[in-house]
């Protein structure tokens, strides 16, 4: 028995523990964050969020909470954070940091506070954060940094504390060992001295002091030994400044001066202090004669890279760059320039950059032909109306060429000829209505052709044929109705070609224009009109020869009537892992819609008129990863079930009508990472109650934004919150379950265990006892004429006895009528029917009684029965006959039978060898005994 209990244990323990550690499988934020790639992203969302969340979970590593309305952090914030990588806090309104909010945070490297409220950086500010390589605090209001504000950042190497409010006491912030770019623009320095900061040499490689109004600005010692990047532009309005430097920037290679308001007297000694170093020069929206300051600039003979942007040039002479013959960057943008003489950039034979971008030139300026070292030229956002065929004459060297936002309206199939090296054209944003061949011979190394917002109504055959280099082309948001076949021919190597927002209807498609894409990788016809009128397979679908296609995009068709997909359109495109038919006026999807697409992750077929997908829509794509359904009317996700979507991580199906979200549906996504049910209409009782449990208790699938679900139904739960419904009267609560179960089954074992060894014998008793009683309750009360004098009771070992004596004597000799079971029983009753009716149908029950009589189930109940009868009616009906002399010690297990023979005589065969006569005649005196009450 001992065994038994410890296996029952044994048992319960391991269900217990297996219900315990079941794998858990969602998990749904108290906001609306949204968890991907180990990257929580709290921000674009409404409503701003006011305080950090607290229920992130530990194993992000990125945190964005910019654009929110949180106005402290507190030490509790970021406690359970310890893998965070990366932390994003600008575009808040944080005025109050705990002390200490940050040290838990022990594998942060970059932190981001820009555009808050904090106005000092006060002491253990940043504890912690020994690990932070970056850290931006721009566009606050600090005014003072303490001491040791900075001091726990020893791994530092770039520091932004622009635009605020610092004075010249900034020591703490040059005390930083391994800083290596500081950014200070737009504070309140007046005075910068080495002197004031520090004593020893920084690692400083890029400095930014644009914006102070600096008046004195004085280096020396050599405290920047690795200083290359200098920016101190617009540092000073009308005041003079004391400049002191000596040779202590000697290795800076790139100074930013722009918006100076100094005379050459001041310009000269510093660029002289630059002049075995400096490369690079930006002098933008200068006030003083910017000719004189090109002069000195260009006479440093390291000078590389000249940027005089914004400084209102209306025209450019022959003699401006006259000395600057070592320049190979020069860029003019955003000046005024309408006119260039064409000698100006002949004295600079190693120019490879020239920008003159955003000013006022009419057309391509004959300055820049003829410049065989040039790689890119910049001439976009001008009033250029026309190119022309010698425009870009002897540019053999040009790799980039920028045309952009111009109002070119046409094109010469000559224009490009000298071109031969170009890689990039941009001629976007210009009124282009016709190519004119311009791309059907010279560009032979294009790569990339931009020709989106234009004019363009049509391409017609060979086109593009002169581009066969060409990777990306460009054509969208155009007027394009008209594709001839052959439209794209030559474009063998083309990967990627974007048509959206144009015209093109389905009639286009039909002609195979895209069958010379051969290796065509992405395909975007977005906003066009693409529409059938059935399923039913096309002849010649569109992209049957795109079998490389990966990527293709039709949605948002510009008419708004109802449209089908034929069930072909997609075949050929075996390789195709993107789909995207979004917005497309969709009544339906035809089964096999999917059969040529083996290899698709990311589908995406919202905002349709679908009421239901079919499961087997998807039986042939179940590498499907990502799946965007929103917005298609459906009633049910009951169709995921045999979806066999094992794959799938990403779920989107927002705004439709389904009201319940069933245990079965979530089961059948096992890889499930987000799912996003916005907008749905759920009904707020049990039908939901595993749905809310999953969402809440498990952290493997986020449910997006699932505390703001609102209940559709029942209707006087209209309008609350989903997940404040009660559900405990829902579940069942297997753990208690099974504790109450197994303990009731441990203990009815051990009961069970203990009367079967010590009350065997009294419960096979009280069996029979109750068996008894319950057949007896049937005729109580119920006078039943009596068809026999008595009822035999015997055993089938004792029956030649009956037949041989007790038969013969008492219906022969004395004339008894006896009921026998196996004479008189109706054949087909149930037999404990069948005793019962006997006993009840005779006045008297004799019970021949031998040792195998008292073994006898069948005996025992009849005597059980007639016993019952006695004890219910009062009378003695019951005639004992003794075939063997048993002593009552061995009537112990038979307690009724031992008490009876106590207070009733009985009838012994053995005792009536001798007087049979005798015997017969006690019995006969016994049938002929009326049935007098017997008091108990």
């Amino acid at each position: 028995m001992g065994s038994v209990v410890k296996r029952s244990t044994l048992l319960v323990f391991l269900l217990c523990f297996s219900y315990s550690v079941l794998p858990v499988r969602g998990f749904v934020l108290k906001n609306t964050c949204r968890i991907s790639l180990d990257v929580a992203k709290c921000t674009g969302n409404e409503p701003k969020l006011k305080a950090v969340p607290q229920d992130i979970p530990p194993t992000v590593t990125g945190f964005d909470l910019s654009s929110n309305k949180i106005s402290c952090i507190r030490s509790s914030n970021f406690q359970n954070l310890q893998l965070l990588v990366w932390l994003d806090l600008k575009g808040n309104s944080i005025k109050e940091v705990d002390r200490g909010a940050f040290a838990h945070l022990i594998s942060l490297k970059k932190l981001n506070l820009n555009g808050n409220q904090l106005g000092s950086l006060v002491a253990g500010l940043f504890d912690g954060l020994q690990n932070l390589t970056e850290l931006r605090v721009s566009r606050n209001r600090i005014k003072t940094v303490a001491p040791s504000a900075l001091k726990a950042l020893a791994s530092l190497t770039f520091l932004d504390i622009s635009n605020n409010a610092l004075d010249e006491k900034v020591q703490p912030v040059f005390q930083l060992p391994n800083l290596q770019e500081l950014v200070m623009a737009g504070n309140k320095m007046s005075v910068f001295q080495s002197g004031d900061l520090t004593n020893t040499s920084l690692k400083l490689k890029l400095l930014d002091l644009s914006k102070n109004p600096i008046r004195i600005f004085r280096i020396t010692a050599d405290i920047f030994p690795n200083l290359t990047w200098l920016n101190i532009g617009g540092t000073f309005k009308t005041q003079q400044i004391t400049w002191d430097v000596g040779t202590f920037l000697g290795r800076v290679n790139t100074l930013d001066i722009s918006e100076l308001r100094l005379d050459l007297g001041h310009v000269t000694p510093l660029l002289a202090s630059l002049d075995a170093s400096l490369t690079v020069l930006r002098m933008n929206q200068m006030s003083c004669s910017l000719a004189a300051l090109i002069n000195i600039s260009c006479s440093i003979p390291t000078m590389l890279k000249l940027q005089l942007g914004r400084n209102r040039l209306r025209s450019v002479s022959s003699s401006m760059f006259h000395l600057c013959s070592n320049v190979t960057e020069l860029n003019l943008m955003q000046n005024q320039i309408d006119s260039v003489d064409k000698r100006t950039f002949r004295s600079m034979p190693q120019l490879t950059v020239l920008s003159l971008s955003n000013n006022n030139l009419s057309s391509v300026p004959a300055a820049t032909r003829n410049l065989p070292a040039l790689m890119e030229l910049d001439l976009s956002k001008n009033r250029i109306q026309a190119v022309r065929c010698g425009d870009f004459a002897n540019l053999t060297s040009l790799r980039q060429l920028n045309l952009y936002a111009n109002s070119i309206s046409a094109l010469s199939h000559c224009v490009f000829k000298d071109l031969t090296q170009l890689r990039v054209l941009k001629l976007q944003n210009n009124s282009i209505s016709k190519l004119s061949g311009a791309f059907q011979l010279y560009l032979q190394n294009l790569r990339q052709l931009h020709l989106n917002s234009n004019r363009l109504a049509a391409i017609s055959r060979g086109e593009f044929r002169g581009l066969p280099s060409l990777q990306n082309l460009s054509l969208h948001s155009n007027q394009i109705n008209k594709l001839a076949n052959g439209s794209f021919f030559g474009l063998k190597n083309l990967i990627g070609i974007q048509l959206q927002s144009n015209q093109i209807s389905a009639k286009v498609l039909v002609n195979g224009v895209f069958n010379d894409l051969i290796n065509l990788r992405r395909l975007d016809l977005r906003n066009n009109r693409i529409g059938y009128n059935s399923i039913r397979p096309l002849a010649n679908p569109p992209f049957r020869q795109l079998s490389l296609l990966e990527t293709l995009e039709i949605p948002s068709q510009h008419r708004r009537l109802k449209s089908h997909l034929p069930c072909n359109i997609l075949e050929g495109l075996s390789n195709l892992s993107g789909f995207n038919c979004r917005n497309s006026q969709l009544l339906s999807l035809s089964k096999n819609m999917f059969t040529y697409t083996p290899r698709l992750q990311r589908l995406d077929i919202s905002s349709n008129d679908f009421t239901d997908l079919p499961p087997d829509l998807f039986h042939p794509i179940p590498q499907v990863r990502s799946l965007y359904i929103s917005r298609i009317s459906l009633r049910s996700l009951d169709f995921i079930k045999k979806a066999k979507l094992d794959q799938l991580e990403f779920l989107q199906a927002r705004r439709n009508v389904f009201s319940v979200v069933s245990e079965d549906v979530v089961e059948a996504l096992p890889e499930l990472a987000y799912v996003d049910f916005q907008g749905n209409s759920f009904t707020c009782s049990c039908d939901n109650a595993w749905f809310l449990q999953w969402a809440q208790k498990n952290n493997h699938t986020q449910v997006f934004d699932a505390y703001n679900f609102e209940c559709n139904y029942p209707r006087k739960e209209k309008g609350k919150k989903l997940l404040g419904l009660d559900t405990q009267s829902c579940v069942i609560n297997t753990d208690f379950i099974c504790f109450v179960s197994t303990t009731c089954a441990i203990l009815l074992l051990m009961a069970a265990s203990f009367a079967y060894h010590f009350l065997r014998w009294q419960l096979t008793y009280a069996y029979y006892f109750f068996l008894a009683l319950l057949v007896d309750t049937k005729y109580k009360n119920r006078e039943t004429p009596h068809q026999y004098d008595a009822f035999v009771s015997y055993n089938a070992h004792d029956e030649l006895w009956v037949l041989r004596y007790l038969l013969p004597t008492l219906e022969e000799q004395q004339g008894w009528r006896l009921c026998l079971h196996h004479r008189d029983f109706e054949p087909g009753k149930p037999i404990v029917e069948n005793i019962t009716d006997a006993i009840y149908g005779s006045r008297k029950t004799i019970c021949v009684i031998s040792r195998r009589y008292l073994e006898s189930n069948w005996c025992s109940r009849e005597i059980q029965v007639a016993s019952f009868r006695l004890f219910d009616e009062r009378k003695d009906v019951l005639i004992l006959i003794f075939l063997e002399d048993i002593p009552i010690s061995q009537l112990s297990p038979f307690y009724r039978m031992k008490k009876m023979l106590k207070r009733k005589t009985y009838l012994s065969w053995p005792r009536a060898e001798g007087h049979p006569l005798v015997f017969w005649e006690k019995l006969r005196q016994a049938l002929l005994e009326k049935e007098t009450v017997q008091l108990r």
